[in-house]
């Protein structure tokens, strides 16, 4: 698994975040606390390497709203088997993301 993709501390904390619901840009940045920076060139990565999936919103729904267009985020099956590798190397990370769990 770590050799398709860097399992980094950020990398984790976005997976996680996709994982519990956080599904575009700035939901992630905001439950990671993690900034654009980091976010968005680590979703394209996740994204050409098959461990997301991307998908952008339609125009009209974001035009009712008065704001650009999200593009929404999605665990694959590869991005799934991952959280079980995410959970061994950042135990305490889980437990941020899903306190009530305390694991996957």
């Amino acid at each position: 698994m770590g050799r398709l993709f860097s399992l980094t501390y950020p990398t984790a904390a976005v997976l996680l975040a996709i994982r519990q619901g956080h599904l575009y840009g700035f939901d992630l940045m905001d439950a990671t606390g993690l900034p654009d920076g980091t976010v968005y060139p680590l979703l394209r990565r996740l994204e050409r390497r098959g461990v997301l999936t991307g998908a952008w919103e339609d125009e009209e729904a974001a035009r009712a709203e008065r704001r650009p267009p999200r593009r929404y985020y999605r665990l694959t099956p590869l991005g799934e088997a991952s959280i079980e590798e995410v959970a061994a190397r950042f135990p305490a990370l889980v437990r941020l993301f899903a306190p009530e769990a305390g694991a996957t």
